[in-house]
């Protein structure tokens, strides 16, 4: 019998590509029938402004890249964008409503599809070398095919066209602004986070391009992640493709960058993208969401009302059209705060935090203010429990975003493959604002060792809501030696309800990670008194 073939993966399952595909026709011919009104009167505007065509921009190494333009005619000095793809099938064709958008607002703009994607040559270099060298060879194309001057040019990009567009900005010059949507800053830290591989992520993005083109040191450096090879090797080559090695560039050139990320973020983990931005001293300004990867956008890309892309659109038109919109006046953050999805202006990232709270671990399984040493608690290894990070990359994060997140049973969770702490009720609402850390001390009977810490928010009647997690694992020390782990867990802003309250899992094993635990090994886990085991709280 003849297995059934997987059903197709994509990264962003909302899209409508049969719609999209229907809009750019309009574009070209002027037929609007069949599109919806809103929709139909975006390509009438568009189509009496500016001329839509179809491409192909002469890439790194003489590859052709599929592309689209929209071209204003005349002399008129204007400003540009453009906008690399995303890591999906549709190339240039996710950005057809809003580059399209842009277009009315004024802009000339070229949406291409990245090497070794849809209907581009060459093979995938995941923002490597040769992608820079495209986006670079992309704005020439734009450039000389603009009739009127140049005013200033800014590069848009979602997912991974964000991070190609972040390299293209730090060392192409003419990039006046910079728009990064669902993005990443360290690519090491997204394959390997506190050294520990995160599989399911590398897993999604080889399904998500099993139609692309990968050149052979792509597929070497994804299986490498996926069997535990040449860990040295990979981080050098993501190194070379992480904005954050490259921030001196963006810096020296005060680069205004707007970027925008999820809370639970499946792909690449929120804290090395907060990491980055940090590091950013031009005007800058992040948006974090409820969701998971490209999903606070997504409404957008299919051109319903959306937030973040309305701020994409006023970042521009601030920085690239001189606009005076008010956005440089709004703080570099705002946060949307789980579940509630009320939003949140800060000045910094760091001022959202006002306060820490320190709960230490305690024997009977309390979080409480007095730090307690001495005590054991042993995990089996192996086995999963139902505290897991979600149920699937990238589509839990759309429940979340309906207002559905997964609900977790905290009585079934097995406390002899977990160890469980937990605090006190709330006597009020507990306001959770930046990034909690974990410190905590454990014994590993064997060579390798893995655990995953989940923070959960607990109603009164058991069911439990993940607020968020981190893995950790230990590769290097001997067999039965205390191990010291100081963690961050995931940036978070969440509201722990009065009467509810908080529970650390620790368990040994989660299917979105590699372990190097031994099957049926334990973890011990303990509270030296010169360095007891606590959570610290981050409140605002």
């Amino acid at each position: 019998m003849t297995p059934a073939a997987r059903p197709p993966f994509s990264l962003y399952p909302e899209l409508d590509a049969t719609a999209l595909a229907a809009f750019v026709s309009a574009l070209e011919s002027g037929d609007l029938t069949g599109l919806p009104p809103a929709r139909a009167a975006e390509v009438a505007e568009a189509r009496a402004l500016a001329v839509f065509t179809r491409g192909k921009v002469t890439g790194a190494d003489g590859d052709l890249l599929d592309a689209a333009l929209w071209r204003h005619t005349g002399g008129r000095p204007r400003p540009m964008i453009v906008m690399p793809s995303p890591w999906t099938d549709l190339g240039w064709l996710v950005y057809a409503v809003q580059a399209t958008l842009f277009a009315a607002r004024g802009y000339n703009v070229l949406a291409y599809s990245a090497r070794g994607f849809a209907g581009s040559e060459g093979q995938v270099d995941v923002a490597g070398p040769l992608d820079v060298a495209d986006g670079s060879r992309a704005l020439d194309h734009l450039i000389e095919r603009t009739t009127g001057p140049v005013t200033k040019v800014g590069f848009l990009g979602c997912s991974y066209g964000s991070g190609i567009s972040q390299l293209v900005a730090a060392h192409d010059t003419r990039v006046d602004a910079l728009v990064a949507l669902s993005t990443w800053g360290d690519l090491g830290e997204a394959f390997y986070e506190n050294s520990t591989r995160r599989v399911a992520a590398v897993q999604a993005l080889l399904r998500a391009a099993a139609k692309a083109r990968l050149s052979p040191q792509t597929q070497s450096v994804f299986d490498n992640v996926l069997t535990g090879s040449d860990v040295r090797g990979t981080l050098r080559w993501a190194e070379v493709r992480s904005p954050f090695t490259h921030i001196k560039e963006l810096n020296r050139r005060q680069v205004p960058v707007f970027s925008s990320h999820a809370w639970h973020e499946t792909l690449f983990p929120p804290n090395q993208t907060l990491r980055t931005f940090n590091e950013l001293t031009g005007p800058k300004r992040l948006a974090l969401s409820i969701g998971d990867h490209s999903g606070p956008e997504m409404s957008g890309v299919l051109g319903l009302p959306n937030r973040i892309w309305t701020d994409a659109h006023r970042w521009f038109d601030h920085h690239l059209k001189d606009i005076d919109n008010g956005i440089g006046d709004e703080g570099q953050f705002i946060g949307e705060v789980m579940w509630s999805k009320a939003l949140e202006p800060r000045p910094t990232w760091p001022s959202a935090t006002e306060q820490l709270q320190r709960l230490y671990l305690a024997a009977d399984g309390a979080l409480g203010p007095e730090a307690e040493a001495g005590w054991t608690a042993t995990v089996l290894c192996g086995m999963d429990t139902p505290a897991t990070v979600a149920d699937k990359v990238v589509e839990s994060g759309y429940a979340e975003m309906a207002g559905r997140p997964k609900t977790y049973p905290a009585e079934d969770i097995d406390r002899t493959i977990a160890a469980v702490w937990t605090a006190e009720p709330a006597a009020e609402t507990v306001r959770l604002r930046g990034t909690p850390r974990l410190r905590v001390t454990y014994r590993a009977a064997n060579p390798g060792s893995t655990f995953v810490a989940y923070l959960l928010d607990t109603a009164p009647d058991g069911t439990a809501h993940l607020v968020t997690h981190a893995p950790y694992s230990d590769l290097a020390s001997p067999p039965d030696s205390l191990i010291s782990a100081n963690i961050e867990l995931q940036a978070t802003a969440y509201d722990v309800q009065r009467g509810h309250h908080l529970m650390l899992v620790i368990d040994a094993r989660d299917p979105f990670y590699a372990d190097a635990n031994l099957p049926r090994a334990t973890l011990a886990f303990t509270s030296p008194e010169a360095t007891p085991s606590y959570l610290e709280l981050p409140l605002g």
